[in-house]
């Protein structure tokens, strides 16, 4: 007989669409000691749903809201004194659940948040400086005291009251391949280009390109990117590039037009 696990008044929120590949990483990493599981599905055609059943969970269905507003739609239905938000492709390593296990068992020592370091598994191995490392993630919240905020491409968390850092980290696979990883500079550009409408911004070469240089020489020196061997020093790269992508998109709209024929020579 398996050996049964205390239930911790925690409510685990995730927001899904197609993450047959990844979601039962996450739920096995934390299901078995939170008391509610809330995943909230958008136009999900792959086997999300039957595996989430699986764990128990409870599911609603709603129309895509962008990253933000659908985790505040998640974190609307919890109901347990605490809220673990994480993504499908996320998973709680054993170290960190030992810290929230501790942290929710003392009911936050007078605090209503908790943040931990996420770590990305790319090209092979876990990336542990750089831009990628620690990136801090706000996700474990008393109920009531804390929402999904920010830009539509960016959200973070925020909460009213204190917050502390748990040991251990999250675990992050957020890209199965280069090409995965890549597919995904458009998408983040056009809605950084709304944002620099938004608020009228001029296009300029030089910071656009400067903006890209910088990201680059501080992932790489200053973060010390280089210590993740070859996959620090594409990062960096990667990081640099989608910086300088994002601005050049504002350059791109305000001089797209028709093409003009130029006139042949006799």
């Amino acid at each position: 007989m398996s050996e049964s696990v205390e239930k911790l008044p925690v409510s685990l929120s995730i927001i899904a669409h197609n993450e047959a590949d990844k979601i039962r990483r996450c739920l096995e990493s934390a299901a078995p000691w939170c008391s509610e599981i809330v995943i909230v599905i958008n136009d999900s055609t792959d086997g999300t749903k039957a595996i989430a059943e699986e764990f128990g969970a409870k599911i609603f269905e709603e129309s895509w809201h962008g990253h933000r507003d659908q985790k505040n739609i998640a974190l609307g239905k919890a109901t347990q004194p605490w809220i673990l938000s994480i993504d499908a492709d996320e998973e709680v390593s054993e170290k960190l659940a030992k810290s929230i296990k501790s942290f929710v068992q003392n009911d936050g020592n007078g605090t209503n948040g908790a943040y931990f370091p996420r770590k990305v598994w790319f090209l092979g191995r876990w990336i542990t400086h750089g831009d990628w490392y620690p990136d801090h993630s706000l996700r474990l919240i008393r109920n009531g005291k804390g929402k999904w905020t920010g830009s539509r491409e960016h959200d973070k968390m925020e909460v009213d009251g204190k917050v502390v850092e748990l040991g251990g980290d999250l675990f992050h696979y957020s890209f199965n391949d280069m090409n995965d990883q890549l597919s995904k500079i458009p998408y983040f550009a056009d809605i950084y280009l709304e944002r620099m409408l938004d608020r009228g911004q001029k296009w300029a070469a030089i910071p656009a390109i400067f903006r890209g240089i910088w990201r680059f020489f501080r992932a790489y020196f200053l973060r010390l990117g280089f210590l993740d061997g070859f996959p620090g020093f594409y990062i960096a790269w990667f990081q640099a590039f989608s910086t300088f992508y994002r601005h050049a998109k504002l350059y791109e709209h305000l001089h797209s037009k028709e093409p003009v024929e130029l006139d042949k020579k006799s």
